[in-house]
């Protein structure tokens, strides 16, 4: 087994993360159905980018195998606008019903059965009353299986972040005055309320903002402008068709400002990955799944835990973010080499005719399906419901997307093996509706990929 490599955190990072369609019953007699509905509104997303076009990408149909730059590899398609005709039947309520009972109960327990807990989600954690939320955060690891230091957990990792923010966020000037401020209450406190001549606060030939100096901290501030910039555009191309990320209204703009606070702070925190296009897409479940949190607390605290579980989830695969690795055992090319094992051995006919016959290599299509953690494929309900499978997978998640992916293929098995070259492309680039549940259980019945991670989050 290859054991993956871990993300080295830095000393204050490390401190801050802890340890289908109806069908007919035998009797003919169909099910009645239901339309199901939403607690908060979802727009379908589509048309949204990660490069610097308007409109949708897609690779070029004369692309060589190897995986190019970062940037030009992240190119995205128009999400699906619905996966299915969005109806349940009276079983799939009363199994709901019953998985929300069981989860319920098992967080009120006071030391939780996490095992119980991931088998549960790996089925679907239903929606409503902040289930996902805290469940996620177990599987992430962010909170501990023992209830009772949650509160102490939580109040401590949001009051780092805060510091966190406030050192490396704010400008070397809005950091010095808020010291300054910080320093003259407390003298004010203990001198009482006696009037005396303010102190006129110095600043130094290092911290001007003209300096040039390689360990001024106005040269580190300006450092990641560019990159802050980066990620203002990217987040302005954020699911457009949902009103959680996009438009001009103060909720929109605050989540936004949340999600650009948690990147800039990961690029600051991890010099050699920074941020790359694409790690918004990964961090947007998370933040509206902890932002809707029935629970009013953890709502309002939705930035901080968010960025200690992106910090959790990139910790996996992090490493195919990076260029350097590509070639390595841990990089990306030897994922994508692993994806083609795992088809060829569900389905060797099906791997020659992609492999030797169309000669449609993973790195066209499987790239971004990997790396952006199929946040792109799919519409956004249906990424919640296939980030429940891959974060409770007891093998990791890395693991469980490999199978997913391969599923994938599989399902479209028939048109791939009638399609040439550019049709099955197309087809990869632009993955057609699909029954989730019916996607989901073909990845969980597939033979082993005996090459896969070990990983435990």
């Amino acid at each position: 087994m290859l054991k993956k490599g871990k993300l080295k955190l830095p000393d204050r990072l490390g401190i801050l993360v802890p340890g289908f369609d109806d069908k007919e019953e035998e009797n003919g007699v169909s099910e009645p159905v239901f339309e199901s509905g939403e607690e908060l509104e979802i727009m379908e997303p589509n048309g949204v980018e990660l490069g610097h076009k308007e409109n949708e990408y897609e690779f070029d149909l004369g692309v060589d195998d190897k995986v190019g730059d970062k940037v030009d590899a992240f190119r995205t398609r128009k999400r699906p606008d619905k996966d299915g005709p969005g109806q349940v039947t009276v079983r799939e309520v009363i199994a709901a019903d019953e998985k929300r009972s069981d989860l319920e109960y098992e967080f009120s327990q006071k030391e939780i059965n996490l095992e119980k807990v991931k088998r549960i989600a790996s089925m679907g954690v239903p929606d409503g009353g902040g289930l996902r939320a805290t469940a996620w955060k177990l599987m992430l690891g962010y909170l501990s299986p023992s209830h009772d230091v949650w509160e102490k957990e939580l109040t401590e990792n949001r009051e780092k972040y805060a510091k966190l923010k406030e050192e490396l966020l704010l400008s070397p000037s809005e950091y010095t005055r808020v010291k300054a401020d910080a320093m003259i209450s407390a003298e004010l406190s203990s001198e009482g309320d006696v009037a005396g001549p303010l102190k006129r606060q110095g600043i130094s030939h290092g911290d001007h903002p003209l300096s040039v100096g390689m360990a001024s901290a106005w040269h580190h501030y300006f450092k990641h402008t560019e990159i802050a910039e980066q990620i203002d555009r990217d987040l302005q191309r954020t699911h457009p068709d949902m009103k959680f990320f996009s438009g001009e209204s103060s909720f929109s703009k605050k989540n936004r400002e949340a999600m650009r606070n948690i990147l800039l702070l990961f690029a600051k925190l991890n010099p050699a990955i920074c941020y790359v296009q694409g790690m918004n897409e990964v961090l947007a479940p998370i933040l509206y799944v902890f932002s809707t949190d029935t629970n009013e607390q953890n709502a309002v605290n939705a930035e901080a835990d968010s960025f200690s579980c992106f910090v959790r989830l990139l910790s996996d695969s992090v490493d195919h973010f990076c260029q350097q690795l590509d070639n390595s055992p841990v990089g990306i090319l030897s994922t994508l080499s692993r994806l083609a094992k795992l088809l060829k051995e569900n389905d060797e006919e099906l791997w020659k005719h992609l492999e030797f016959t169309t000669k449609v290599k993973p790195q066209f299509y499987a790239f971004r399906w990997i790396t952006l953690l199929l946040s792109q494929e799919f519409n956004f309900q249906s990424i919640l419901r296939i980030w429940d499978s891959l974060l409770s997978n007891p093998f990791g998640v890395q693991d469980m997307l490999l199978r997913i992916c391969c599923a994938m293929l599989l399902c479209m098995k028939s048109r791939l093996l009638s399609g040439d070259f550019v049709a099955n492309l197309r087809l990869l680039q632009h993955y057609p509706d699909i029954d989730i549940e019916y996607l989901l259980q073909v990845a969980q019945d597939l033979s082993a990929d005996t090459s896969s991670y070990s990983l435990s989050l």
